[in-house]
């Protein structure tokens, strides 16, 4: 934890809510353009659109209530700063996932305030919140600052790797998981 961590006041993490759609899109695209700069096309990066994912947004939003669970952390302004989507653990597993397993399937902060502890306070909730004995997540391979978060939060690869190409490029992922329950 640096000086900024210890005093900056602790995220306020709650369910999001369909007004929210507008700042997890922000959030969600600032993400990727910072976390994957160098490990994704620029030009793909460049192209995503704050609004072609809010209104992907607000499609699900529209859907009945299924059993992914979205939060949202709010800075000391009440602004929306981070994102977090789990739910059940997607596609089916061979090699040894229980199929009770949960699954992060994004958590995000906006570039200003990643290492003021509002991926730590996200991350912490999804666990809380998790009704499953174990919960996996995909990493991107060559996402060393995500990596050594998600390995300090008690992660660990599992040996699952896939190389995703549904965008036209390959992006290799790192499969982690952890006890849902352990000491967080």
């Amino acid at each position: 934890m640096d000086a900024t961590d210890a005093d900056a006041p602790r995220p306020r993490v709650r369910e999001m809510t369909e007004s929210d759609i507008d700042a997890v899109a922000a959030v969600r695209v600032g993400g990727w353009r910072y976390a994957y700069a160098g490990l994704m096309p620029q030009s793909y990066l460049d192209g995503l659109s704050v609004a072609a994912y809010a209104e992907q947004r607000r499609a699900a939003f529209a859907e009945p209530a299924g059993a992914v669970t979205n939060l949202v952390a709010e800075g000391p302004d009440g602004a929306v700063v981070g994102w977090a989507a789990f739910g059940p653990a997607k596609g089916t597993d061979p090699e040894g996932t229980a199929p009770d397993e949960g699954e992060l399937y994004a958590l995000y902060a906006r570039p200003d305030v990643i290492g003021t502890g509002v991926g730590r306070a996200l991350l912490t909730e999804v666990l809380r919140r998790a009704p499953y004995p174990a919960v996996r997540l995909w990493v991107l391979e060559g996402n060393a600052r995500a990596r050594r978060f998600y390995e300090r939060a008690g992660f660990r690869p599992d040996g699952r790797v896939l190389v995703d190409e549904s965008d036209g490029f390959p992006v290799p992922e790192v499969r982690y998981r952890r006890a849902a329950s352990a000491g967080h």
